[in-house]
């Protein structure tokens, strides 16, 4: 314990508020709550008996702390929720990757409200819907709402005439006085009651809307509504009813090795219209109890909508349990219950969710799995089929590419732990063999210029060639000549994946459907993309010198200012003459010839059409 945390521990108060802990770099590493400060933070420092791991763990690192007072305990709870969203302490229980959920907004501050994806929620007196975790489904929920409520999608509507969203009945053109407002805000109301889960309601206004239309004689603002109700009642047939009325949330929560599965089911008028998964970390050496609970604060302080109910899987502390009822009423202006059934449809959906979570987490077990056999574990695998002393963590391939040994050139690719490091790549233009193909020759240049300079301690674990024999026995002439005796270099041959290595003349056959098999087409592929993707833009440049060749005035330097200047083909040809007049280097009737040669060009293409 630090002199500056002794002297503060006898200064706490005795109300309620709430308490940072700050490691000795000033960051934040815990944000908790207390009724009365002064018996809470104490309680850190005293015997740590009774404390969990993780608690021990935190408490070593606090070198500093703060106090925030607060006049009640819900205020408390509000402001933990903030300080844990806003600093992500190491040590508290939090949702993954929280701060990225998209939310689905209905802009009610503007005359014509329109629906919109955001990912922030601001005082703005807008509708905000969400949290989305399942950004597809948000995005086919938004698809389905305009087929059924025509609301406008643009963000300016000072137009003169109606876009192509009105003509293909996307939209109603508020922009252009076509629609009724009281009309079209009965269609962001359904909309709103849409989004909550109230098709029951939507249903009956579109239907008491429908026929006021037809006793009114206004027939195609009768059969634009007969069309809406029709699609919301076939989005209806397709919900469950589960708990016969009510707006509920049922929480389910499973735990494994990769950390807890919270998965909330969203029951409106008694159907279940949706639900999310949330991961959270942080957990270890918590209780169940400790977990949802903390789930609950921080979930529930970026809901956009309260339900009266949420039903939970396990009992809470009554402390908490009431204080977290306070909190959510206050929050919506009605009563909010935390209920636990005992039996029952409710009991029955509750353990269903904890049933999703529980296959979620098994599924995100699974494909950590296979990621990881994917990655080091193939990194593993090939160590032991090649032989090596160690597996190979970091891995370096080359291959060669050029086009009748025009613009040749070399890549090389990295990959660590079995994945690419894609900063460490390298690109190499070859000058040794310019005009005549030769890839032995080729492949020496490169490693010579790779490896003639590096220590020891800075070789690959694995050097791979794209190649065969000769490829390999090139780059071993150079490797071995540098003095790196013990660094393995293999070569790779692409008809078959036949791997040759140094001193044998049978090649190393990888098992079929390996993952080490796998790996090492995977950094063949990578190298050999990353090579034709260069030498494909050396190419096209060394075309455009090609074709200033043939321009009166135009020599080396020009060409390569012209090119340097503007970067493409496309972009000379449309350049004007005081364009071209501009480029270093370029005279008035320079310009002018590169600006006739383009012009006669397309003149030309113009005239065999």
């Amino acid at each position: 314990m630090t002199e500056i945390v002794e002297e503060k521990l006898k200064l706490l108060p005795d109300s309620p508020g709430v308490y940072i802990m700050k490691d000795s770099s000033g960051n934040v590493i815990y944000v908790g709550k207390a009724i009365i400060l002064k018996n809470r933070v104490r309680q850190y420092f005293q015997s740590q008996r009774n404390h969990t791991p993780k608690v021990r763990a935190m408490v070593s690192h606090v070198a500093d702390f703060e106090t925030i007072l607060t006049h009640s305990e819900v205020e408390a709870l509000i402001l933990e929720c903030n300080l844990i969203k806003k600093h992500r302490p190491r040590y508290n229980i939090s949702l993954k990757d929280d701060k990225t959920y998209p939310y689905l907004k209905l802009t009610m501050a503007d005359p014509y409200p329109r629906l919109m994806m955001t990912r922030r929620i601001l005082k703005d007196g807008a509708k905000y819907f969400g949290p989305y975790t399942d950004v597809t489904a948000m995005h086919e929920s938004v698809k389905l709402l305009r087929k059924m409520f025509p609301m406008r999608t643009c963000r300016n509507m000072n137009v003169d005439r109606p876009c192509l969203e009105y003509h293909i009945k996307r939209c109603i053109a508020p922009c252009t006085g076509k629609v009724d407002r009281d009309e079209y805000m009965a269609m962001v109301r359904a909309v709103s009651m849409f989004l909550e889960g109230h098709t029951a309601d939507v249903e009956r206004d579109i239907e008491k809307r429908m026929y006021e239309a037809a006793d009114d004689c206004a027939f195609e603002l009768a059969a634009r509504l007969r069309d809406q109700l029709m699609a919301v009642r076939k989005v209806a047939e397709k919900q469950n009813i589960v708990t016969g009325s009510g707006d509920q949330d049922a929480v389910g929560m499973s735990r494994s090795e990769m950390g807890a599965c919270v998965m909330v089911f969203y029951i409106r008028a008694g159907k279940m219209v949706g639900r999310e998964h949330f991961l959270l970390k942080g957990i270890d050496g918590e209780s169940d109890e400790d977990v949802l609970y903390a789930f609950l604060q921080q979930y529930y302080n970026q809901a956009t909508y309260l339900p009266h109910e949420v039903l939970l899987p396990i009992v809470l502390p009554e402390e908490r349990r009431q204080l977290l009822e306070k909190w959510l009423t206050e929050e919506k202006g009605a009563k909010v219950s935390l209920l636990v059934p005992k039996r029952g449809t409710k009991r029955d959906i509750v353990e269903m969710a904890g049933g999703n979570a529980g296959k979620f987490l098994s599924d995100e077990e699974a494909r950590q799995k296979l990621a990881d056999a994917q990655t080091l574990g193939a990194v593993e695998e090939l160590g032991r089929c090649l032989g090596l002393k160690k597996p190979p963590m970091r891995m370096e391939c080359f291959d060669i590419s050029h086009n009748q040994g025009v613009e040749t050139v070399a890549s090389m690719v990295v990959f660590e732990g079995g994945v690419p490091k894609k900063s460490d790549y390298r690109r190499y233009k070859i000058n040794s063999t310019e005009g005549k193909p030769d890839d032995f020759k080729s492949m020496r240049e490169v490693t010579m210029r790779r490896y003639t300079k590096l220590s020891d301690d800075d070789m690959p674990d694995l050097i791979v060639m794209d190649g065969g024999k000769g490829q390999l026995s090139s780059a071993l002439e150079i490797i071995r000549g540098a003095g790196h005796m013990d660094t393995p270099v293999i070569g790779l041959a692409k008809r078959f994946e036949l791997v040759y290595t140094e001193g044998s003349s049978d090649p190393v056959v990888l098992p079929r459907n390996s993952q080490a098999l796998y790996l090492i087409q995977r950094i063949r592929d990578e190298a050999h993309r990353f090579a034709i993707t260069y030498h494909r833009k050396r190419l096209r440049k060394h075309n455009l010198v090609s074709v200033l060749d043939h321009i009166d005035g135009i020599g080396p330097k020009r060409r390569k200012a012209i090119w340097d200047h503007f970067g493409s083909i496309n972009k000379i040809k449309a350049a004007s003459v005081d364009e071209l007049a501009e480029v270093d280097g370029m005279t008035r009737p320079a310009a002018e010839a590169v600006h006739a040669f383009f012009a006669l060009q397309a003149d030309l293409k113009s005239g065999l059409r």
